[in-house]
């Protein structure tokens, strides 16, 4: 039992709120099934394999299958990263995550374009974008299939951006209509120029290299087996475990 996770009282205060409420029989244990969840996705483990303390391995993948449909752990990973208090910097990057095949496997597209798997150099993958906050923190994420370029993806991340003075990001999002639109937003690029440029563009060298702090957080959330590589075919249930991993490391 000591080497099980389990989410403590004042953690379960803060996510319950986000759960639907149950209508006729009692639903089992939340703060049980939860804790089981975040077990299985850490560890990487088939569901079947669920330590029996958690309880039913098929409640907990219905549990976990019916709430990430409905996007409740992306909701809880979004609100609570909502009090950052970011006010000075933001960062944006991108990382690619390995596809196993059991998320290739059973009717695939052409392309993997339905499931947001892509083939790359390294094979199939799923690319994850991320924003995040000075202090290594991820405020905003969405994945794409692995062959779609960042300074595209880019797009759906402008929007969320909170108003900071600063945004640090490698040469993958040097585009100038991007350096326009963070313009717009009173956000000032950090950002060194593409190798092909005629003309060189000046950056803050010293500003950059503060962005190691988003790839320490790649790090930390890949230590989570099930999102340093990708078992699920459904995007959604995938971008919840990578919701769920951020939740449970930074925002709780």
């Amino acid at each position: 039992m000591s080497d099980l996770f389990w989410l403590s009282d004042a953690q379960m205060a803060r996510l319950e709120p986000f759960f639907p409420k149950s209508h006729g029989k009692p639903r089992v244990d939340g703060r049980r099934v939860l804790s089981g969840i975040i077990f299985i996705n850490h560890n990487g483990l088939r569901w079947r394999d669920a330590p029996t303390a958690y309880g039913s391995h098929k409640t907990l993948y219905n549990r976990w299958k019916g709430w990430s449909d409905k996007g409740i752990f992306a909701r809880m990973m979004a609100r609570l990263a909502s009090a950052h208090g970011e006010q000075k910097t933001v960062m944006i990057d991108a990382t690619y995550l390995k596809a196993h095949r059991t998320a290739t496997s059973m009717g695939v597209k052409k392309g993997g374009g339905g499931r947001l798997i892509g083939r790359t150099k390294g094979g199939m993958n799923t690319k994850r974008h991320t924003i995040c906050d000075s202090q290594g923190r991820p405020l905003d994420l969405f994945v794409t299939a692995g062959q779609v370029s960042d300074y595209i993806s880019a797009r759906a991340l402008l929007s969320g951006l909170p108003n900071v003075d600063w945004l640090l990001g490698d040469r993958g999002y040097d585009a100038d209509w991007f350096r326009e639109a963070l313009k717009d937003k009173g956000i000032r690029a950090c950002i060194p120029g593409r190798k092909q440029r005629k003309k060189t563009v000046k950056y803050d060298k010293r500003r950059y290299k503060r962005r190691n702090r988003i790839e320490i957080m790649f790090g930390r959330l890949k230590d989570w087996r099930r999102v340093a590589t990708r078992y699920d075919r459904c995007p959604k249930v995938f971008l919840s475990a990578i919701a769920l991993a951020a939740l449970v490391i930074y925002w709780l």
